[in-house]
Parts: C-alpha cells; sequence; structure tokens
C-alpha cells in the first residue's frame, strides 16, 4: 500500500509540472502581444539614464519571456556629454535587457543584463585627465550607494558586448586607431568594485591591414569606487599576443617598413593613475628585414619595472632588463616630470657586435645581408642633465682690485662614461679579408648646435661635420689599414637621432671598392674595373636611424583643381627652389685617382687614366676632370651619373636621367676615332679585337649616355674641320648624332645623323648623315680640288649613307645627294684635274670655258661608286644659261673631270 501511495504521489508531482510548464508556454505566446509595452518604454529609457547619467533614446521595445523575461530594445543611443562632443558614446540596433525575477517579485523591476551585438563605442580624451567614461563611472559609483530607504544598494546591471567596435577620439578629432571584433563584458562583483573583460584586434581605419597579423588584446581589470578617475584603485593585467611585426608597425607608424617577426607584450597595473605600479614585458622573436633571413635572428625579451604618477606624469624606480646573446642590458633611472630633465644609467655588459649589426641590419636595408660581425660591447653610459652650458665671460676691465674675474667653465654635456668595443672582426659582405679593429673607445662629445657644417678639406683631422641639434652623442675614432701609404681612419659619431661618419686616407682600389660595397654605398658601380694606385679618399656619410618612408607617387596629393593667377605680361615664372627630404641620408665624398685604368665590357681595351676626381654627392656621382688615354685618342672629360641610373645599357633603367659624358680634344682625328669607336680590319690589334667583340652572341649592348664632344682641331682626311661642338646620344645599338657643328674651309656647317653597330661580324657599320654647309671660301675649295677657284661663298645642302670601317670602305659604299650654290665666280680654264702618274691617259678636259666667269652657279650632284658626279648643271653668264657635267673621285687628295660642254642648238 506505502509502494502504491508513493507512486501515485510522483505521479501528481509530474502532472503539475506539465500544466505549470503548459501555463508558462500559454502565458509565452499570448501573454506578450496582450501586454502594451508603451508603459514599460518610458520607465525603461528612465532607468538607463539614471544608470548611466546620460540621455538615452531607443525606437522600439519588446517584452520577451523566454528562455528568460526581458525587454528587447532596437536604435538604442547613449548620448555625450556636449563637453566630449556630439557623437553618441554608445550605439546599437539591437539590445537584449533581462530582468532579475528576484526583484520582479518584490513589484518593482530591475535589469540584471544587457546584451548587445554589433554595437560602437567611443573613447574621448578631451585634455590632460579628461575622459568621457570618467562621468559614467561617477554616475555608477553614485547609484550603487546607499539609498535612503532601501534595504540594499542599486546593483547595475551587467554589460556584454559581441562582435563590436571602439573607436578613439581625440577631442572632436577622431584617431585612426580601433578595436574590431571586440568583445566586451562589465559588471558589478561587489558594491563599489566593477569587472571589465575585453578581447579585440587593433585596426586601424586610414591604411590597409591584415587584421590576423595585428593580433589579440586582451584585457582584465577591476576598478573600485573613488571619487574621481585617477583616485579609483586599478588592478589591470594587459595581454597584446600574436603580433606580427611588419603589420604592427603599418599599425602604429602608418607604413610597413620592411620588418618581419614575432611580437608579444604583456602590462600590469596595480594602484591609482597617481600612484601606479607598473610591469611591462616585451618579446620578440626572429626580427629581420622582409629582404632577408640571418643565420641567428635577433631575439629579446625586455622587463621593466617603474612607478607611475599621472598627475606629475613622472617615472620612478625605473628597472629595465634584457639579456641579448650571451650579454645583458641594464636600465636604470627615473623620469621627474615632464619639464624636468631625466636621470637614466645603460650599463653594457658583453653585448655581441653581431646583435647590433643584426639590430642596425633591421632598420636599414642598405648593408650586406651575409656580412658578420665579431666582439663584445661592455661600458656604462648615463644621461644626466647639468643644465645649459655656460658662455665664456668677456675679460675683465681694468681694476685696481686684486680679485680677478673668474670664467666659468663650459658643460660637458649630458652624457658621461665610455662604450668599449672589444676584438671587432668584420668579415663576409664581399670582403677578401676581414676587418679587424682590437679597440674602439666611445666617449661622450658635446655638438654645437645649429652649426653649418664645416668643409671637409678644412683640416687634416678627420671629424664629421657638427651638424645635430643635441648635445649628446657619442664619438669614437679607429685606423684600419686598406692599402694605402696612410691608413684609412674613419671618425665616428653616434647620436639618437642618427649617426655621422668621416673616413679620411688611402686605400688599394679593390679594398675600396669591398669596403664600400659591404657598407651599402650605392655608387660602388663608378668603382668597378677600376684599377691602379691606391686611391685618396675623403667621405663624410650622415642620417637618421631608421630613414623616412618614400610616398609613391599614387599615393601622393592630387594636384590642385585651381588655376593660378595670371602673371603680368613679360614677366616669366621663377623656378623653384629644390628642397630635399627632411632627415634623408647624405653622403659626399672625394676620391681622387691617379695612374689607373678603367675597363668595361662593352670595350676592348682599357681605358688609361692619368688623373682623375670622383665626386659622390647625394644626388649621384660626378667624374670631374678624367685626363685619359684611350688607343690613339688623348683627352679630357666630365662623367655624371645620376643615383638611379648607372653607367648600364638603357633596359636596366628604363624611363631614368641617361648618365651625361662631356668629352674635350685638342686634335681628333676621325680615322683615330672611327678605330678608338669601332676597331679597324688589323689583324693582331687591340682595335680589331673589339670587333670580334661586336658579335652579338658575345658583345654585351653599349649604354645610353648623352653624350657632348668639343675640339678645337679634327682632320677628316684632307679636310680640316675647326671648333667642333656636338651633342651624341649613345644607344646600345649605335649612335644618335642630335647635332654636329664646326667650322670648314672658311664657312661652317651643321651635320645630324646615325651610326649603326654591325648586328653581326659579317655587317660594316653604318652611317646615315644628312647637313647644310655655309659661307664656303672658294679658293680654299678650290685648293682642295686643285682648281683656282674664285668669287664669292658657296652654300649648300646633302644626304649620304655610307658603311664601312676603313676610308677606301666608306668612300666605295657612299651614297646620297648634293647642292650648291655660289654667285659670281670664276674658275682658271687653265687649270683641271691634278696631273696623273706618267704613262696614264693625260685628263679628259680641262675647265670649261663657260666656268671663266658666272654669275650665278646652280649645282645637284650625286654620290655613289667613290665619286660624286655632278649633272647637267646650269651655269648662268650674261643672260646665258650653259651646263657643263664633272665627277669628283673621293680619294684624298680628290679627282676633278670635267666633260666637254654640248653646244646648244641654234634656235629657229
Amino acid at each position: 500500500m506505502a509502494e502504491g501511495a508513493e507512486s501515485g504521489q510522483n505521479r501528481r508531482t509530474w502532472l503539475r509540472a506539465l500544466l505549470a510548464a503548459g501555463a508558462v508556454l500559454l502565458l509565452a505566446l499570448f501573454l506578450p502581444p496582450m501586454v502594451s509595452v508603451n508603459h514599460y518604454k518610458a520607465r525603461i529609457t528612465n532607468l538607463i539614464s539614471r544608470s548611466l547619467g546620460r540621455p538615452v533614446r531607443l525606437s522600439n521595445v519588446e517584452v520577451r519571456l523566454l528562455p528568460w523575461p526581458g525587454f528587447v530594445l532596437y536604435d538604442l543611443s547613449v548620448a555625450e556629454d556636449p563637453a566630449y562632443g556630439a557623437e553618441p558614446v554608445l550605439h546599437a540596433n539591437k539590445v537584449t535587457a533581462s530582468i532579475r525575477l528576484f526583484t520582479l517579485l518584490l513589484g518593482r523591476v530591475e535589469i540584471g543584463s544587457i546584451s548587445v551585438d554589433e554595437a560602437s563605442l567611443n573613447v574621448v580624451r578631451a585634455g590632460p585627465g579628461a575622459w568621457n567614461l570618467e562621468a559614467l563611472f561617477r554616475t555608477a559609483a553614485a547609484q550603487t550607494g546607499a539609498r535612503p530607504g532601501a534595504a540594499s544598494p542599486l546593483r547595475l546591471p551587467t554589460l556584454e558586448a559581441t562582435d563590436s567596435r571602439i573607436d578613439f577620439k581625440n577631442g572632436a578629432e577622431k584617431l585612426p586607431f580601433s578595436l574590431v571584433n571586440a568583445d566586451l563584458t562589465v559588471w558589478q562583483a561587489n558594491p563599489g568594485e566593477w569587472r571589465v573583460r575585453m578581447r579585440g584586434q587593433p585596426a586601424r581605419t586610414d591604411v590597409s591591414l591584415s587584421l590576423e597579423d595585428t593580433g589579440e588584446v586582451r584585457m582584465e581589470a577591476s576598478v573600485h569606487q573613488g571619487r574621481a578617475l585617477r583616485e579609483m584603485p586599478v588592478h589591470l593585467d594587459l595581454d597584446w599576443r600574436e603580433a606580427q611585426f611588419g603589420q604592427l608597425a603599418r599599425l602604429v607608424t602608418g607604413s610597413d617598413s620592411g620588418w618581419r617577426g614575432d611580437l608579444a607584450g604583456e602590462l600590469h597595473l596595480d594602484g591609482t593613475a597617481d600612484a601606479a605600479h607598473i610591469a611591462m614585458r616585451l618579446r620578440a622573436g626572429g626580427v629581420h628585414r622582409e629582404e632577408f633571413v640571418p643565420v641567428s635572428p635577433l631575439d629579446f625579451d625586455a622587463n621593466c619595472n617603474f612607478l607611475y604618477h599621472y598627475s606629475a606624469r613622472s617615472l620612478e624606480n625605473i628597472v629595465c632588463d634584457s639579456p641579448l646573446g650571451d650579454g645583458r642590458v641594464h636600465l636604470t633611472g627615473d623620469k621627474p616630470g615632464a619639464e624636468s630633465p631625466p636621470h637614466l644609467a645603460v650599463e653594457l655588459t658583453r653585448i655581441p657586435v653581431g646583435a647590433l649589426l643584426d639590430g642596425l641590419r633591421t632598420l636599414r636595408s642598405g648593408l650586406q645581408p651575409d656580412l658578420e660581425a665579431e666582439g663584445s660591447v661592455s661600458g656604462k653610459i648615463v644621461y644626466a642633465e647639468r643644465g645649459a652650458a655656460a658662455t665664456p665671460a668677456a675679460p675683465p676691465a681694468k681694476s685696481a682690485g686684486r680679485h680677478a674675474q673668474k670664467i666659468s667653465p663650459v658643460d660637458s654635456g649630458p652624457l658621461s662614461g665610455t662604450l668599449t668595443i672589444s676584438n671587432l672582426v668584420l668579415s663576409g659582405g664581399g670582403l677578401t679579408r676581414p676587418i679587424e679593429a682590437p679597440r674602439i673607445i666611445f666617449t661622450p662629445v658635446l655638438m654645437p648646435v645649429a652649426t653649418t657644417a664645416a668643409s671637409p678639406h678644412s683640416s687634416p683631422s678627420p671629424a664629421p661635420p657638427a651638424a645635430a641639434s643635441s648635445n649628446d652623442a657619442l664619438a669614437g675614432t679607429v685606423a684600419i689599414p686598406a692599402g694605402g701609404a696612410v691608413p684609412l681612419t674613419f671618425a665616428l659619431r653616434f647620436s639618437r637621432s642618427g649617426y655621422e661618419i668621416a673616413a679620411r686616407g688611402q686605400a688599394a682600389i679593390p679594398r675600396a671598392r669591398e669596403i664600400a660595397h659591404a657598407a651599402g654605398i650605392p655608387a660602388t658601380a663608378a668603382l668597378e674595373s677600376l684599377a691602379g694606385d691606391p686611391i685618396a679618399v675623403d667621405l663624410v656619410a650622415s642620417g637618421p636611424w631608421i630613414p623616412p618612408e618614400e610616398i609613391p607617387p599614387s599615393e601622393a596629393a592630387p594636384p590642385s583643381s585651381e588655376e593660378p593667377e595670371p602673371l603680368p605680361v613679360g614677366i616669366s615664372p621663377e623656378p623653384l627652389p629644390a628642397i630635399a627630404p627632411s632627415g634623408s641620408d647624405s653622403l659626399t665624398c672625394t676620391v681622387t685617382l691617379h695612374n689607373a685604368n678603367w675597363k668595361a665590357d662593352y670595350l676592348a681595351g682599357h681605358l688609361g687614366i692619368l688623373i682623375a676626381t670622383l665626386h659622390l654627392e647625394p644626388g649621384g656621382s660626378r667624374w670631374d676632370p678624367i685626363d685619359f688615354t684611350y688607343g690613339p685618342l688623348n683627352g679630357t672629360a666630365t662623367l655624371t651619373l645620376p643615383a638611379s641610373c648607372p653607367l648600364q645599357p638603357a633596359s636596366l633603367c628604363p624611363e631614368q636621367p641617361a648618365p651625361a659624358l662631356a668629352l674635350a680634344f685638342v686634335e681628333l682625328d676621325t680615322s683615330s676615332l672611327q678605330t678608338a669607336l669601332l676597331g679597324a680590319r688589323t689583324p693582331g690589334t687591340l682595335l680589331s679585337t673589339l670587333i670580334d667583340r661586336l658579335h652579338p652572341s658575345t658583345a654585351p649592348p653599349w649604354p645610353h649616355v648623352l653624350c657632348r664632344v668639343n675640339a678645337e682641331t679634327m682632320y677628316l682626311g684632307p679636310v680640316v674641320l675647326d671648333h667642333i661642338d656636338s651633342n651624341l646620344e649613345l644607344l646600345p645599338d649605335g649612335v644618335n648624332i642630335k647635332i654636329f657643328t664646326g667650322d670648314v674651309l672658311g664657312g661652317n656647317f651643321q651635320i645630324t645623323g646615325t651610326l649603326h653597330k654591325p648586328a653581326t661580324d659579317q655587317v660594316k657599320p653604318s652611317y646615315s648623315l644628312k647637313g647644310y654647309f655655309e659661307n664656303i671660301d672658294t679658293k680654299q675649295l678650290g685648293r682642295l680640288l686643285g682648281l683656282r677657284w674664285t668669287g664669292s661663298v658657296i652654300n649648300g645642302k646633302g644626304n649620304v649613307d655610307l658603311s664601312g670601317y676603313t676610308g677606301a670602305d666608306l668612300a666605295t659604299s657612299a651614297s646620297g645627294s648634293l647642292h650648291i650654290e655660289e654667285r659670281y665666280g670664276s674658275i682658271d680654264s687653265r687649270t683641271g684635274a691634278p696631273a696623273r702618274a706618267q704613262g696614264d691617259e693625260p685628263d679628259a678636259a680641262i675647265a670649261p670655258a663657260a666656268l671663266a666667269h658666272f654669275d650665278r652657279l646652280t649645282a645637284d650632284a650625286a654620290i655613289a661608286n667613290g665619286t660624286v658626279t655632278l649633272g647637267a648643271n646650269q651655269f648662268v653668264s650674261g643672260g646665258r644659261k650653259r651646263s657643263v657635267t664633272a665627277a669628283v673621285s673621293l680619294e684624298d687628295p680628290p679627282a676633278v673631270s670635267f666633260e666637254a660642254p654640248k653646244p646648244a642648238e641654234a634656235k629657229r
């Protein structure tokens, strides 16, 4: 019986539970549509507004019973304090507010939690210590205090935000930094104590980022009640993990500096804003530049502890420690306040020089990736400002007093101590022999502020110019033998902002080229293919540790659409001065060569250099002057090489300024010039070797060079040219003769044309020329042709195509046309072509009588088969027209022959 009664009681219990569940289900289905929520909308809005101390707006409210009783709010906006801006501090499209059931049974409505999704929160800083969230905390603290007539303090609802965004503003300006995909939870653990939990991904709105590489920020914090935000006790744990160095640099600076590696950071804070104990840890692994991966990537694990005072902006008891390789870096000091100088001490214990080289290679991309360094750095440097340097007092005036006026000593600057590099060895990077320095001592120096750099030639002591704007720097000197009569002496000066290096001395050309290549000097191509005596070097280089970012043209600011105001008539606009980029590297160097020679792949032989001076400048390099010999040629030259386009084929530097070459000769023979450029078919000579190299399978293309050639005198076979001035463009497959001018036979000429380099060894070089001549003296032309020619000047124009290596080849292959004109002339009929050798037939004819005197000569000639043939040309004399046919052979000297004139038919 007892068992049956117990079984019946269980059945009744299950039945009552099912009836209750059904009743709740019916209420959930039928009660919400029957309940008017307009009455609760105002109460809910007022409750949230009182809790946050801000006006709150929402568009609609719905009642929800399952899975937990509450309300669904739409378009919730929490207004901002006008002192911090007009944009809402919080906005969410949909908010779910759950009701506390216990308070609902007591007859009042309290919200237990507020859940938002895809919300937007603005954190605003309006000034020192002024944050918009401070007022929210003060209001929350006041609301959770003891209420008159209440049994317990008010508990604020738990705030939960998922997949939301947190933006940061500085006053009215919205910063590009934000947290996206953020999950935020804020709840009241105890009366007067709040807990905050947050997770999000750092982002930046003005650049494109890979969010998975910016890492994830996690924060756990507890905040206790206080009168002001800076007086609230806080415990905070912040963890930033899985960040990639390149994307992190892009996040912080807005650009990717080419660094790669993994980065993680931790921060722990205990106390208040006015007295916060902070412990930080920063770990980095595999740090390197993107273009190479070193054998031992740069790793570090730095730990710092200090006491921070927000009101005074001061740091106390700073202690930072980090192992680095086999050594250690130890930093101690204090930063009293914003207007007080810091006191810091850095102690280095056996820091590997290789780690410093890796760090420098991480900051700069010019060093060779296989350059290795051995040695260690030890020492201690203390930074403590002692006030401004005192200025020496003027000599005192003569006085009977026995006490002379004292001169205040000059301050030695804020730095003290020394650093010593021991057993330095640099190897790799193209160095055939390591660079060794047993000991280099760096000591603090006082650098003059805003002082113009002195000329590197002003003193024999190698010292870099004083051009820094601060007086905290370390300087050291080291002498390195480099194959010259005197060693290369390096004066090094390092400051917080950058470096300054001066080098002076002598070095063998191969050794100088190796050192320049290992150091990443971009103008090392200027020393390629050079050999000779040791060179004299005078170099000064300076720049920042981190080079400025180069903005691509596509990202530059677009030009203004506003048209400039027109200038008055007759006034031309002044050119804008060139502005050098601020904070960029600067390299000035002078290299002097004696008795050297230069060999290029596209030349058959060496270019002998008696003396030459190379000037390395920020815009490129310049050889000026060069006294050279090449084969039969002797002259002087100036060569300017832009930094962006060395002396290479044009295909290697398209759309870049070409090198400029200026050549000057006292005397120049065209056969020697052609021989130097193209060679001669003489076996076993230097220039015949060049002809063999012109085969396309072996000969490299000529470089793209803009060339200007000047010569006082130029010999063109039997013709002498004076005051030659020409502009040529050297191309991979030939020469473009832009203009070629000079004086000849008492007149002047101008020629343009091209020279085509042969494509195969069976083809000869070809020329295509055209031009004009003016004011040619008839007497000089007559002597050249073996004629007694008098009269006015001769003008004309023509064109010719020819090919070959020798004068005979050129004369035989010549083809073209010639047109000449003269007024009032005379050719003596007693003269004709020069007498031939004995046994030859006599001349065909002497000068016709028609040429004894003429008023006008108009002649058109054809050039072919080594002869200039003048057709039936017109000679006008006394109103009568006559025609004379002649031929001039292109020999040395040229030979002239005339045909007998044909009698004119009588007119009927």
